[in-house]
């Protein structure tokens, strides 16, 4: 029997495209630009699927939603809206729709996502009450990535499933996870984020899970942990890639067993704590050099989530940019506007520490440009002051990677064919290694002003590592610098 989809949007030109769609994906298609037909035809039993636009002229589809699921609760609701915002896609999940789709949209996403709607077994959404403060998340972004990372995260507030967020330093993980908590079943509980790579990592078993009196030297009473102090709510473990392997087995043992055992206490403590982890490391490599629990992996991954870098949606920036003025304004400096020229100069810049990067240029650009607009001279100019290599543009950043690159392989490329095309030394890869590692090294010391965690971060390698690698290269100090 063909289905048939009640379809509602006041743009008449978008009515018609989705008519043709649906109808030659052989759906019959009831169309109209009102909520009160809309809800005429579902008080009448007519339709399988509805698709609607967020925004009708007599009443806000969101408004809808609810009345729809109390007397229709397995008729599945596809919402399409142009205010493409984490907060559509949450409100959209909270009034129980089925799924949410960014305008513009691929036709052919529409129509999978009908037939999948119509193909599940028939369900009640666990629609619910907003959530507490409905005002703007800062997640901000209109791109296609981003808009994906909004589906996933109004679907996983429905749920209370460990996820594990991947992405670069920078990008957001934090943002993610506290929208997570704050939209979600335990948004009444506390969120506790703590970050394994700022902690000694003698000390975080103790951090995470507390450790009774006379415990250890030092532990002159009892502290709670972590897990204590998140209880019935949310812990978000940032960096789980630094984290050693004695605490991964006990963590394991949480999410395996749900209790865990302070440090130096015998008795198991129950826990009823959601886990949030992320990491900018690909943990799939320390899995296989044996500093990352495959087990443990796999029990935080049951919903990856991938944060884009901000080179990866460019098409954010202008947003972005502008959240950053009014934040900082708000924040007491002054009020500022932007040049279109200044935007662009922005987006021509590689951004290696994302939009956090992005957020500290603009508060920088707002406290000391004395004009009301920030032009593309001051970008230039303030960048070229800034001592941080995050701060090169692409275009010499671009330039020099290339340069790197072409002046590596030019000259290795002279240097194997002066052995006439026979193979290469034993030990040629150590020796250029031993070469090229120590300028790097030096370079993220200095982008960092010896800060080793910072530096460490910036070349994509544990704190370990490097302090190892500095050792290995007799690197004490660099101009001056401490090393903390």
């Amino acid at each position: 029997m063909t289905k048939t989809i009640l379809l509602a949007d006041d743009d008449s030109a978008i009515r018609t495209v989705l008519t043709q769609a649906l109808s030659r994906a052989g759906f019959t298609v009831r169309a109209t630009a009102t909520a009160t037909a809309l809800w005429r035809w579902v008080m009448d039993g007519e339709g399988d699927a509805i698709v609607t636009d967020v925004v009708l002229p007599d009443e806000n589809a969101f408004d809808v939603i609810p009345r729809i699921k109390k007397v229709r609760p397995h008729l599945p609701v596809i919402v399409m809206s142009a205010q493409n915002t984490i907060m559509t896609a949450i409100t959209a999940a909270e009034r129980g729709a089925y799924d949410y789709l960014a305008k513009p949209f691929d036709l052919a996403a529409l129509v999978q996502t009908v037939t999948r709607a119509l193909a599940e077994p028939a369900r009640t959404p666990a629609a619910r009450p907003p959530g507490q403060g409905q005002e703007q998340l800062p997640i901000v972004g209109r791109s296609p990535a981003m808009q994906e990372i909004y589906r996933v995260i109004a679907r996983l507030t429905q749920t209370d499933l460990t996820a594990l967020i991947i992405g670069e330093s920078g990008t957001g993980k934090e943002l993610v996870a506290r929208a997570l908590h704050d939209y979600g079943k335990r948004r009444k509980g506390t969120f506790v984020a703590v970050n394994m790579a700022a902690i000694p990592r003698e000390l975080i078993e103790s951090e995470l899970f507390g450790h009774e009196k006379g415990a250890f030297t030092g532990a002159a009473a009892r502290l709670a942990g972590r897990f204590e102090q998140a209880e019935g709510g949310t812990l978000f473990l940032d960096e789980i890639g630094d984290m050693p392997l004695e605490a991964q087995t006990r963590l394991l043992r949480v999410l395996q067993q749900g209790e865990y055992t302070s440090v130096g206490g015998g008795t198991p403590i129950k826990t009823n704590v959601r886990i949030i982890a992320a990491t900018h490391r690909d943990l799939r490599k320390l899995i296989a050099q044996g500093s990352f629990r495959e087990d443990l992996f796999f029990r935080l991954n049951v919903v990856p989530l991938r944060l884009p870098a901000l080179r990866e949606r460019l098409e954010d920036m202008p947003d972005l940019i502008q959240h950053f003025l009014a934040r900082a304004a708000a924040e007491g400096l002054p009020r500022k506007a932007i040049a279109p020229d200044a935007v662009e100069r922005l987006k021509a810049y590689r951004w290696p520490g994302n939009v956090r990067e992005l957020e500290n240029l603009i508060k920088r650009l707002t406290a000391m440009e004395v004009e009301e607009t920030i032009t593309a001279a001051t970008v230039e100019r303030e960048l070229a002051a800034s001592p941080q290599v995050e701060n090169l543009p692409l275009t010499a950043g671009a330039a020099a990677a290339a340069s790197i690159g072409e002046f590596l392989e030019n000259h290795l490329a002279r240097y194997f064919a002066g052995y006439g095309g026979t193979l290469p030394p034993e030990g040629l890869y150590e020796r250029i290694l031993a070469e090229i590692e120590p300028p790097l090294l030096r370079a993220s010391l200095t982008a960092t002003h010896g800060n080793q965690l910072r530096a460490a971060d910036l070349l994509g390698i544990n704190r370990n590592t490097l302090r190892t690698k500095l050792k290995e290269r007799n690197i004490r100090s660099i101009r001056g610098l401490g090393s903390a």
